[in-house]
């Protein structure tokens, strides 16, 4: 660095070709050639070879590669090593192909994001049908954890309280003034409740900690055509609750919006065989009425001061 600082405005460098530079980087394992490791026993690789390569002993190994023009070192071979930069568990992990709270759409790329927080960072694919096949590949994986994951949580749980469903979404904000479009949900399906949660449940007391719960058996879902969704995300569908609330979430995949409605009508469907029957309060030509819903017996609409 001293040299380079005292040698003036310009700097004149030579370089020399090495003859013997390409055999090295080829990598021959014969121990006579001069091109070879200095240390082939230590199982570690030339400071010129890439990190993930090392020289391993292998006594009946005979398939090596070497310089075309010396003979074979037999037990000796080169080993492509996988090193581990991120580790991410998959199960309650999430993944998007949109920017952060965004409806823009990466091309040909994704991130995932552990449970913890830990993200992968932006993964980009050559080509539309490879991102996908990843996108795919990793989704199977998530919901295979989640459906065993589920399965050892409804063990502690009664008949009525069993879990359907469980998996992220994104919500989109309805105050347009928000900095964030979208914002992840945890949503899960819990015997006759919806749960809305900012991070998947773990214990029984984050159970009682949702941000909001709604009666499935009150609440309407409706999946999304072409023509109703809000802006450029594709997957969506909308929930309305029994006070008029809208709410407007979106999934990645489309197999990922078919399990939400598959989940969702057995939901509904269980809660009702259970409850058979409801009463709600409603009012007549300014009277106050009992409505029942029976699924047994039919429908009665009643004066509730008589009655």
């Amino acid at each position: 660095v001293q040299v380079l600082r005292n040698a003036g405005e310009e700097v004149t460098l030579t370089v020399s070709f090495l003859k013997r530079a390409p055999a090295f980087l080829k990598l021959p394992l014969n121990e006579d050639c001069a091109c070879a490791p200095s240390d082939q026993s230590s199982g570690t690789s030339s400071p010129l070879c890439d990190s993930g390569l090392h020289l391993n002993y292998h006594p009946n190994n005979t398939d090596t590669l070497s310089c075309s023009s010396w003979p074979t070192s037999p037990g000796l071979r080169w080993e492509k090593r996988w090193c581990d930069l991120r580790l991410i568990p998959l199960l309650h992990s999430r993944f998007s192909q949109y920017l952060p709270g965004s409806d823009l759409c990466r091309q040909n790329a994704f991130q995932v994001i552990a449970v913890d927080g830990v993200c992968s960072g932006i993964i980009q694919c050559l080509s539309a049908e490879d991102c996908i096949d990843w996108l795919q590949a990793i989704a199977s994986n998530i919901s295979n954890l989640t459906k065993h994951n589920i399965k050892k949580i409804n063990r502690n749980f009664p008949v009525n309280q069993q879990i359907v469903y469980m998996g992220w979404t994104e919500e989109r904000e309805q105050d347009s003034l928000q900095d964030r479009m979208y914002t992840p949900k945890f949503l899960a399906l819990r015997g006759s409740s919806l749960y809305k949660f900012m991070a998947p449940p773990v214990t029984t007391w984050d159970w009682t900690r949702a941000e909001k719960t709604f009666s499935v058996y009150e609440i309407m879902c409706k999946i999304l055509k072409d023509s109703d969704l809000l802006d450029r995300r594709k997957h969506c569908f909308g929930v309305q609750s029994e006070s008029g609330e809208d709410l407007y979430f979106s999934v990645e995949l489309e197999s990922d919006l078919t399990l939400w409605e598959k989940s969702f009508q057995t939901a509904t469907f269980l809660e009702v065989e259970r409850i058979q029957c409801k009463t709600y309060a409603c009012v007549l030509e300014s009277h106050l009425m009992g409505l029942t819903i029976d699924f047994g017996m039919g429908f009665v609409c009643f004066d509730a001061a008589t009655k």
